[in-house]
């Protein structure tokens, strides 16, 4: 079975082992959200983080270089009434970078990402490449960039999610941004647990005698879309009863640039390599 390091490195994602014993359960909902994109001619990726916690919502752009360093970053935190609208001027390869927001009406639901609503925007010399959210008209006029300038490719999800038996979220595995329920069920407290994955209500992905099979890897298919699928459920069985960590699942998807993207929207310098999509779900049990 392929471990989850060299699958995410050869996606250009960086994850942590959840098998390592320095993992340690978070208190609060994070989604990170992990776009490539071409700035001064450097392949770059944009991550944006949402997190939930006791104190609030918050959401965390940054801009990091091909080697993963932090290149700038900006926090906004929306239940703020200063922070819930505006912008923010950084630097990166000598050229400027702002980020525009505006989560004034948007609204929320149990995962830290909102529902709509709202925008966020990065732009780059002018030039729009990546925006979030359903307010594109206010976004476009606010930042007056022009329309089809979006460049950045999504290319991986990381999120944490909560359950006693059954995890859920959603996700995309092809271009066409087409959403779907994803739901792992397990109950790990049965004489003999089985894992089942489900996609918008149909099982796709059965794994029985679990105790014995905690790590493994299949292929499912979603929308003639082969997606490979890989778990580890280590700590939900043999990890410390005080403390469990999490388990993990990795989707993992191959695509060709052509296939998912129009020429134009891609820069030279990312289109030699395929594109994937790749889906962190790190699934904590409550007690």
């Amino acid at each position: 079975m392929k471990d989850f390091t060299s699958c995410s490195g050869e996606n250009g994602v960086q994850v942590t082992d959840p098998s390592s014993s320095n993992a340690v359960k978070v208190s609060q909902k994070l989604v990170t959200c992990i776009y490539r994109c071409c700035i001064r001619g450097k392949t770059c990726l944009i991550t944006v983080t949402w997190t939930k916690n006791l104190m609030g919502q918050c959401v965390t752009v940054e801009v990091h270089d091909s080697c993963n360093r932090s290149l700038c970053k900006v926090e906004i935190k929306p239940w703020l009434f200063t922070k819930r609208k505006g912008s923010k001027n950084l630097e990166a390869y000598s050229c400027n970078i702002d980020v525009y927001w505006d989560l004034s009406s948007a609204k929320f639901g149990s995962s830290p990402e909102p529902l709509g609503e709202f925008y966020v925007g990065v732009v780059v010399d002018k030039e729009m490449i990546l925006l979030l959210g359903d307010m594109k008209k206010e976004a476009f006029k606010k930042t007056t960039a022009p329309c089809s300038s979006l460049s950045a490719v999504f290319i991986a999800k990381k999120e944490h999610v909560f359950g006693k038996r059954t995890f859920a979220t959603k996700a995309q595995f092809s271009g066409d941004d087409k959403t779907h329920d994803l739901v792992i069920v397990c109950d790990t407290s049965v004489t003999d647990p089985c894992l089942i994955v489900c996609v918008d209500g149909k099982t796709l992905m059965e794994v029985k005698r679990l105790r014995w099979k905690f790590r493994g890897n299949d292929t499912i298919v979603v929308n003639r879309v082969s997606v490979e699928v890989l778990w580890d459920v280590y700590s939900w069985f043999f990890g410390v009863t005080s403390s469990p960590g999490s388990a993990v699942f990795m989707f993992r998807t191959c695509q060709a640039v052509e296939k998912t993207l129009s020429s134009t929207q891609v820069p030279k310098s990312l289109k030699p390599q395929s594109f994937g999509f790749t889906l962190f779900l790190y699934a904590w049990r409550n007690e």
